[in-house]
């Protein structure tokens, strides 16, 4: 049975343990924010992001929805090195468009993917050592440790995943395994965060301790939320960027943009249809042989 994680509340070892981890040094990062300008990425003749403009800042919990195959992962994809774009996407006063997806992440970058991207033989504490062992020297890796590093111990708090430390990773459910793998972006001093459906495949309950945990992340780093809950969307965005076939189709809070004419037509559905008028029932007949057959 998944043993879902408390709400973080004021007080409590989490909320200490968020304090530590999220609320350490925070000097290089408190003015940054992401922004992306006139980004394009091509593949041969399909341009699958197009010309993208946005502005996302610490405290902003940022949700990016579309439909299938509006280029949001495509999006993050580009930002973080995966793919090849044209613009620009600059975070912490450096460019990121260009540069390896290991410089990247050593610029506080780190993302997740639909398939949490843990070493499902290691233990949970193993997984999250690894991740803060990513900017010790190699001399240092090598060597015997017998103590815990404290971001490691805060980042098993602050997850929820504290009692199970010894367990092997790939015995967690979905949703522990999303915990984790956002555990071992922030060990690695991650401060800009982009998630694609990390609440996809949970049960309710894990859905709201994601978003309570996401929440708390927000209010200290940059986050992005790709998804397609809008459940979790309602309940946890600030505000909300819409893409459809490559570009921004709109921006706002998430009343506005539910209730943006365009988005209603191309992601929810299309406008709704006017009630067809009653029509007068057909006077009964009996059917001729050749009809009834």
């Amino acid at each position: 049975m998944t043993r879902t994680p408390a709400p973080i509340e004021s007080g409590t070892e989490s909320e200490a343990a968020a304090d530590a981890l999220l609320g350490s040094d925070t000097r290089r990062f408190r003015h940054d924010y992401l922004e992306v300008r006139g980004l394009r990425v091509t593949f041969g003749g399909f341009v699958a992001v197009r010309d993208v403009d946005l502005t996302v800042t610490q405290g902003d919990l940022r949700f990016l929805i579309g439909p299938n195959g509006a280029g949001k992962t495509t999006l993050i994809d580009a930002i973080t090195g995966l793919v090849s774009g044209s613009g620009s996407a600059r975070f912490g006063g450096t460019e990121l468009l260009g540069r390896g997806t290991h410089r990247i992440a050593r610029q506080g970058v780190g993302r997740t993917f639909q398939t949490a991207s843990v070493f499902e033989e290691l233990t949970v504490l193993q997984n999250l050592d690894i991740a803060a062992g990513a900017r010790r020297g190699p001399l240092t890796m090598l060597r015997r440790r017998h103590d815990v590093p404290e971001a490691v111990e805060h980042a098993l708090e602050l997850v929820g995943l504290a009692h199970l430390r010894d367990t092997p990773a790939g015995v967690l459910a979905h949703g522990q395994k999303q915990w984790l793998e956002i555990g071992m972006l922030l060990v690695q001093d991650a401060h800009l965060l982009l998630l694609d459906e990390p609440v996809a495949g949970m049960t309710h309950a894990e859905r709201e301790a994601t978003g309570e945990l996401l929440r708390r992340i927000g209010s200290q780093r940059v986050v992005v939320v790709v998804e397609h809950d809008m459940e979790f969307l309602r309940s946890f965005a600030d505000s909300v960027t819409v893409m459809h076939q490559g570009r921004v189709l709109a921006e706002g809070t998430v009343a506005e943009v539910q209730n943006d004419p365009a988005v209603v037509e191309v992601y929810l559905g299309g406008p709704t249809e006017p009630a067809a008028p009653a029509q007068q029932p057909a006077t009964e007949r009996t059917p001729t042989a050749k009809e009834d057959a």
